[in-house]
């Protein structure tokens, strides 16, 4: 399959609302509300414009794809630490096993890196994400702020040893939370 990466453009906003509404139909773990917490994170000041991605089939010239990277803290209590979350990461369900999610989380992970971020984490599946890296976030005694598998929560260092002295507990922006 022959597809393009690109970062989002303001006219692409309906096409990937319809692409994540469409992934995660079906996803079981799903509340069903992706899309709106793609929205919501575009318009929150963690936001980064440049790590908000999408695949398009060359051939027909679709959005097929879109990954969402956005900024977070890490924060202990002496210290806080910029980081990233991965979420959503989201594929036409007709292009699903295809490469296009590794495709996007590859090209996000390398724009991130390339931006001078340090570090990303992510709560997925525990047997897709270590392909790309990510390890248990407890590693590094990084903890999710509400209650969740350990397997399932995973940072990912973009610099060698950007997590060996960090630790806490990450805050995810206001555009995570249902009520805002």
């Amino acid at each position: 399959m022959n597809i393009k990466i690109r970062q989002e453009q303001p006219s692409d906003c309906k096409k990937i609302e319809d692409v994540v509404k469409m992934a995660f139909l079906n996803v079981e773990q799903s509340d069903k509300q992706e899309h709106f917490l793609v929205n919501k994170i575009r318009q929150s000041d963690a936001f980064v414009s440049d790590l908000s991605l999408v695949a398009i089939d060359q051939e027909t010239n679709e959005i097929i794809g879109h990954v969402l990277l956005s900024k977070i803290t890490i924060v202990a209590s002496n210290l806080t630490v910029d980081s990233l979350a991965l979420a959503p990461v989201a594929v036409a369900p007709e292009h699903h096993k295809k490469g296009v999610g590794s495709q996007l989380i590859n090209a996000a992970l390398k724009r991130a890196k390339e931006l001078g971020f340090q570090s990303v984490i992510v709560l997925g599946h525990k047997d897709y994400y270590p392909k790309f890296g990510f390890k248990k976030a407890s590693l590094w005694n990084i903890k999710a702020p509400f209650e969740v598998p350990d397997e399932v929560f995973m940072a990912i260092e973009l610099t060698k040893d950007s997590l060996t002295n960090v630790q806490g507990t990450v805050n995810y922006s206001k555009a995570f939370m249902s009520e805002s």
